[in-house]
């Protein structure tokens, strides 16, 4: 499936332990795994590609919807113009950028690039 702007592409989760949350979905569902390192790990048929990130805190909404646009720049100024508040500021991760933004219901999103 290829990325188009403003669709969503990703979700990611916390997961306090990883290997179990892995055993979890791969056991339950036949999701498989790609780990990213000790923090970090992604899924993949499950219908929509994701991610566990390893967290040591409570998890309240441990959902992060992650959208897709080519032009990380023009579209963190978009979204401040229509009143969102950026939470995370763009910073890089294997395949791509990312940053975090809040809309004006207290919702966090994320959007991602890989350009």
């Amino acid at each position: 499936m290829t990325a188009q702007n403003n669709h969503i592409n990703y979700i990611e989760f916390k997961a306090i332990d990883l290997e179990k949350i892995k055993s979890f979905y791969s056991t339950a569902f036949g999701w498989t795994f790609t780990d990213y390192g000790p923090g970090y790990v992604a899924f993949e048929e499950s219908g929509l590609q994701g991610g566990f990130e390893k967290t040591d805190a409570n998890i309240v909404n441990g959902a992060l919807v992650v959208l897709y646009h080519q032009d990380l720049i023009m579209l963190k100024d978009k979204i401040k113009d229509a009143g969102g508040r950026i939470s995370k500021d763009i910073f890089s991760f294997p395949g791509g950028k990312r940053f975090h933004f809040v809309d004006p219901s207290g919702n966090e999103l994320a959007v991602w690039s890989d350009k």
